[in-house]
């Protein structure tokens, strides 16, 4: 039977958010991700890296709202 590895990484560190507590890191990083898909297009490499971030520092759930919150047109923050 093969051995299977499995590799898990996340954000690097981020000299803007030095303490424990990440959730303003998450909503950067989510922003990060929109403003590279706006600017360079839906399937640009170079955004993957954003999403990964984000996906691996933010709650399933808060990104369900601000995706909900992006197609209506409320969302708070700055994309």
């Amino acid at each position: 039977m093969a051995e299977v590895s499995i590799e898990l990484k996340t954000a690097p560190a981020d000299f803007r958010f030095p303490t424990t507590n990440q959730t303003r890191h998450c909503f950067t990083r989510y922003i990060e991700f929109h403003r590279c898909v706006a600017a360079k297009g839906d399937d640009s490499s170079e955004c993957q890296k954003f999403a990964n971030y984000y996906r691996s520092l933010c709650p399933g759930e808060w990104v369900e709202r601000w995706n909900e919150q992006r197609d209506n047109g409320t969302f708070p923050g700055p994309l």
